[in-house]
């Protein structure tokens, strides 16, 4: 497989970097990327690509997904690869893991040609990590639930034709009363607020996500009845490993625009490559890079085998996104004065680092998560 998986990666990048990266620059400075791109992903291929044939996808392992995050985090490109990761590897594994038939044949197909794009909606103005307390509701009435409430910080939110939305349907019922739903948005009732800026990854649409008397049919929850938060917590795995692969791309990416950088700028008549600090520096991030990448390699190996646990997930996004945020720190400090410079694409990698230690579960949740499986609950 692995000649295999590198011809797809040749090809990934050579599509990400002819159809994509000559426009990146305008698309950030717009505030969000055009809605065919989805499509043209869709045509060449790379949404959705280990969802299974009959629905769409072309049934690849899970190595192949994980190299169109690289290779895009790579090419400096964090906010699109955030909004594929939703996309690819958590909106469709929980229709292809949770769905019923008729809901896997209706949006599967959909996801992977890019004619759907796809959200999830759990966040709110007053529940981030504390997923226990969401406002947003769902009612019963006959065959349908009438569902009330509000998101935030939704990403793909102005794109998005299906939001999986976590709502209660038993406000009593404590975590038992979480339910998820397939939320068509262009149902009556949906609304979208504005996209929100951000200080980093502006061209990703940011959303606020509104809900007013929308009527869902009961077939359109996915999973069990009050199963949600159960099912939240058996997906985050492969979002916070998904988080580990974009980390790894973007400081690879970091230090490669570094090397070029130092051998060819100078100060006191030679390449600052050539003074012991930046050395030094370099080699202590390329080794924070390859000891992580080792670590998220070998949580990829577990996911596919169906083996990777929750506090493995927390330990690899927590490792790997602290690692991306020191290793574009330090790249920029190599920079000088040029890295802090909006038009040098380090300065917008530093700045779209910063998130990926909050979403997905902030590192202070992944520490307490990594200790409760050590120690207990305190």
């Amino acid at each position: 497989m692995d000649n295999e998986l590198e011809l797809f990666r040749d090809n990934v990048r050579r599509f990400f970097t002819d159809e994509v990266l000559p426009d990146y620059e305008r698309w950030e400075r717009e505030g969000i990327m055009p809605r065919d791109l989805w499509n043209r992903m869709g045509e060449a291929g790379l949404l959705c690509v280990d969802v299974a044939e009959e629905h769409g996808g072309i049934g690849a392992e899970f190595p192949f997904s994980c190299v169109i995050l690289e290779e895009t985090a790579r090419l400096g490109m964090m906010s699109l690869a955030t909004n594929l990761a939703v996309h690819s590897d958590i909106v469709a594994p929980y229709i292809s893991h949770l769905g019923t038939d008729e809901q896997k044949a209706y949006w599967l197909p959909r996801l992977a040609s890019g004619e759907a794009v796809g959200a999830i909606g759990m966040t709110e103005p007053g529940a981030g990590s504390d997923l226990q307390a969401i406002k947003t509701n769902a009612v019963a009435d006959g065959d349908d639930y009438i569902i009330n409430g509000q998101k935030t910080f939704i990403t793909n939110g102005q794109h998005a034709d299906l939001v999986i939305l976590a709502v209660k349907t038993d406000p009593k019922a404590g975590a038992r009363g979480t339910t998820l739903f397939l939320i068509d948005t262009h149902l009556d009732g949906f609304s979208r607020g504005r996209n929100l800026e951000k200080i980093g990854q502006h061209a990703g649409d940011t959303s606020e996500l509104y809900f007013s008397d929308l009527r869902t049919p009961a077939s359109s929850v996915l999973g069990r009845l009050g199963g949600g938060f159960g099912h939240l917590m058996d997906e985050l795995p492969r979002e916070r490993l998904a988080l580990g692969v974009t980390a790894v791309g973007a400081a690879q990416g970091c230090i490669e625009q570094t090397i070029d950088y130092v051998q060819n700028r100078k100060a006191f008549g030679q390449a600052i490559g050539s003074f012991q600090n930046t050395r030094f520096e370099l080699a202590r991030m390329k080794t924070d890079l390859e000891v992580n990448r080792a670590f998220v390699n070998h949580c990829a190996s577990l996911y596919a085998q169906g083996q990777l646990d929750v506090p493995t997930a927390a330990m690899v996004k927590l490792a790997s996104t602290e690692m991306q945020c020191n290793v574009a720190d330090g790249c920029l400090q190599l920079f000088g004065g040029y890295g802090y410079m909006s038009e040098y694409p380090i300065a917008r990698a530093f700045a779209d680092a910063r998130v990926q230690r909050i979403y997905g579960g902030t590192s202070e949740i992944m520490k307490e998560v990594i200790a409760r499986s050590m120690l207990g609950r305190a």
